[in-house]
């Protein structure tokens, strides 16, 4: 049996392990035009700010793929035959395969705003390994910079052009910093601590125009409200869409929406070919089409459509939400459903005094269903027990130190914390 996986991002990777230990003789080929080897690309920031290099970005030691004898193969996709079971390649080589996994990831999305084309220098995104080289090249210590969207990629990219010297502006669109993840005291509680380093925060400022200079690099940016911000550097962080585009010309595409077609079980519309990760959009009847562009949910996607390749079946749900990020001192801990809680949901938020620390517990028809931590490291794994157990309020609130990792000076103080 011939596996091929498009993609070596940690769906691709993780569906290659999974592969492994069920097809010990099986032939399995990881492609990408990336990189040679998987790399954590939620790290991507300590490499921008020299915390951490490329190799230590790799979670493996790079003679594993050769003891699990998996061929990677660096190169670009450009063409697939699902009639002739076969891959053309950017070098003009070609794979042939049995079964095919579709994982090619995200790409970062770019609004027509006016001027964008006669941008030919410092304008940066922060998702993959060439965004990460084009920042590191267009880094002007003492300089200035401009970044758009407020988001995690954002708040990221922003730290680390602070830790590099320049002067930020941060724009953001909504109402308060990240209202998707945020509510308002924590978005503002969060965009105070920001600008405390030195960032100039706008909220409710639009990009409208990009101008450029005689050489065609980037020299400011002019919002809705008349405001102009000079800068050498543009980042643009304003979400991500499925990384699809190239298979609408193939041979014989798949069917493609906003990402690849898949039911509950990764398949396609093509015979033998899958798809998972951040490029899938799953669709279930009766139910709102679902791209999941997490990190969690791509690894689990791609242990889960390795099984449903190997013939096992597979009848996936989305895993209770979970994210956690570190962002200018900032811990941060979400789990369940906090801002997309159901109607009539409430709210319990604390902002511990004196640090940029808050806690959220939403709860529902007398039990949690969400929370919101921010200023301290949580065990994620509590908080899923507590949501599964149907835990009220006062329970949680009378247990939740058990939750807090006994991190030295990261730890809260939650006496007297209740409803």
């Amino acid at each position: 049996m011939r596996y091929a996986i498009i993609g070596n991002g940690v769906a691709g990777v993780t569906a290659a392990f999974t592969l492994r230990e069920r097809e010990p003789k099986a032939e399995i080929t990881l492609i990408s035009g990336e990189s040679d080897y998987f790399f954590s690309r939620t790290a991507l920031m300590y490499a921008l700010m020299d915390r951490m290099t490329l190799r230590d970005l790799e979670p493996y030691e790079r003679n594993v793929y050769e003891k699990q004898k998996i061929r990677r193969v660096r190169d670009w996709v450009t063409d697939l035959d699902g009639a002739a079971r076969r891959l053309r390649l950017r070098s003009k080589g070609e794979v042939a395969y049995d079964r095919l996994l579709i994982a090619t990831g995200s790409r970062p999305n770019l609004f027509p705003w006016k001027g964008l084309d006669r941008i030919q220098s410092g304008l940066v995104h922060f998702v993959t390994l060439e965004d990460l080289q084009a920042v590191e090249k267009a880094i002007r210590p003492g300089g200035r910079a401009v970044v758009i969207g407020g988001g995690l990629i954002g708040v990221e990219l922003v730290e680390c052009l602070v830790h590099h010297g320049m002067q930020v502006t941060f724009l953001v669109l909504e109402d308060w910093y990240w209202p998707i993840a945020f509510g308002r005291e924590e978005g503002e509680m969060v965009a105070d601590h920001i600008r405390g380093h030195g960032v100039d925060l706008r909220v409710q400022e639009e990009a409208v125009e990009f101008h450029s200079n005689a050489d065609g690099g980037v020299s400011h940016v002019e919002t809705k409200a008349g405001s102009s911000y000079p800068c050498e550097l543009l980042g643009i962080a304003v979400g991500v869409h499925p990384a699809v585009e190239w298979l609408r010309g193939v041979a014989t595409p798949p069917r493609v929406e906003k990402g690849v077609v898949v039911s509950p079980d990764f398949r396609t519309s093509l015979e033998d070919v899958w798809a998972a990760g951040d490029c899938a959009e799953i669709r279930r009847d009766g139910e709102k089409p679902l791209i999941e562009q997490i990190w969690y949910s791509a690894k689990l996607q791609g242990e889960m459509a390795a099984k449903s390749m190997l013939g096992d079946r597979i009848d996936y749900r989305p895993p209770l939400f979970y994210n956690s990020s570190r962002f200018f001192e900032v811990d941060y801990t979400t789990v369940g459903a906090v801002n997309q809680a159901p109607e009539g949901a409430q709210s319990f938020y604390r902002r511990i005094p004196g640090k940029c620390a808050s806690l959220r517990i939403v709860h529902h028809e007398g039990a949690v269903i969400g929370f919101n931590m921010l200023g301290s490291r949580w065990d994620h794994a509590w908080f899923e027990k507590w949501i599964a157990e149907r835990r009220g309020l006062d329970y949680v609130l009378a247990h939740l130190h058990v939750a807090q990792f006994d991190a030295e000076f990261s730890r809260l103080k939650l006496e007297g914390v209740t409803a």
